[in-house]
């Protein structure tokens, strides 16, 4: 039976997922006997539509491009009313993320759940303001919270806690979380001032024009309340988790590093500790013979501490129109395989 998937947000990501959809529908078909449509989409730009037998995503995504609003199978419908309305399994929450309210995000979850769908979403919102509440309100639904790419896009992390590393038990995550911050620093190595690396990386797309979330650690830190939450299995709040971001740090202080054989990573840390969970971002000096001291430019790491294998490190893009995509797509296979 071919999966129905709505898209709320028409934005990078969901774009990403429909060509990666468009591109292995035959591949997809012949590995995992897995077939879709697309039956909906909510987009402020773009506007609204449903067609409970399918979209034509090929010219949603040539009028996207173009700049243009989608032109057929136009609907009055709000986003709430489309997700509660339509006929779609699943819903993919892509629209922007509000680490203050989880708004509209929340909204859309919960909508969702009470109407009978799965939720994927790649926005760190109700993942990291809300997870207990929207497992459990999924859970009385019959459906799931899927949001691998929460963390690091398409790097599966969740999942290799969840799958390869099942069994172990996990007492330390400890990582880079933030390829913004990550390429900044790594190119502060080099002589540049902490505000000729912002202008460049804002050049580049790497930074928003309000670069706060990122160079703040306010990124960083949603994402280690969600590996609390999610991994660990602690009700951590995000206001529970210290936070510092990279604005202090100094060619002075790279210097220093240098000298000591280390280098600055903005390291997010959850950990157990004295039988409590705690959460922590904050700039490190790491030694270089630790392999997160290898990770340069926009990457992102993360080292899992274990009982049975010590530690595994996984190395990976955190962000990007692809890879993001590829998160979702993850999320809708693991719904399609287990149902």
């Amino acid at each position: 039976m071919k999966q129905k998937i709505a898209i709320i947000g028409f934005g990078t990501v969901g774009q990403g997922l429909c060509e990666i959809l468009l591109k292995k529908r035959e591949y997809l078909k012949e590995k995992y006997d897995y077939e879709f449509e697309v039956v909906a989409v909510a987009d402020f730009v773009y506007g609204n539509v449903f067609n409970a037998e399918g979209l034509d995503i090929s010219k949603m995504l040539e009028e996207a491009k173009a700049k243009k609003k989608f032109s057929e199978d136009l609907t009055e419908w709000n986003n709430i009313e489309l997700i509660k309305n339509c006929n779609a399994d699943v819903v993919c929450e892509l629209t922007f993320t509000d680490l203050k309210t989880g708004g509209p995000a929340i909204d859309h979850c919960i909508a969702a759940f009470e109407s009978g769908k799965h939720i994927v979403t790649s926005n760190k919102g109700p993942a990291a303001l809300k997870y207990q509440e929207m497992k459990k309100l999924a859970e009385k639904n019959g459906v799931t919270f899927q949001i691998e790419g929460t963390v690091v896009a398409g790097t599966p992390v969740i999942n290799l806690a969840e799958g390869p590393l099942a069994g172990c038990e996990i007492s330390k995550i400890r990582g880079i979380l933030n390829g913004t911050t990550n390429y900044m620093l790594s190119e502060m190595e080099k002589g540049m001032s902490y505000d000729e690396v912002l202008k460049i990386a804002q050049e580049l797309g790497y930074a928003e024009a309000d670069p706060t979330g990122d160079v703040e650690g306010y990124d960083a830190r949603g994402k280690v309340t969600i590996l609390a939450n999610v991994v660990m299995g602690a009700p951590l709040k995000i206001d529970d988790v210290a936070c510092e971001g990279i604005t202090k740090i100094t060619p002075e202080d790279i210097k220093k590093a240098k000298e000591k054989n280390a280098r600055w990573k903005l390291i997010g840390t959850v950990e157990k500790k004295d039988g409590k969970v705690v959460g922590s971002v904050a700039p490190e000096m790491i030694d270089l013979s630790h392999p997160l001291a290898g990770i340069m430019g926009a990457t992102n790491a993360l080292t899992f501490t274990t009982d049975l294998l010590g530690d595994v490190t996984i190395v990976g893009p955190g962000a990007g129109r692809i890879e993001t995509g590829f998160s979702i797509l993850t999320d809708l296979l693991k719904i399609f395989r287990t149902k």
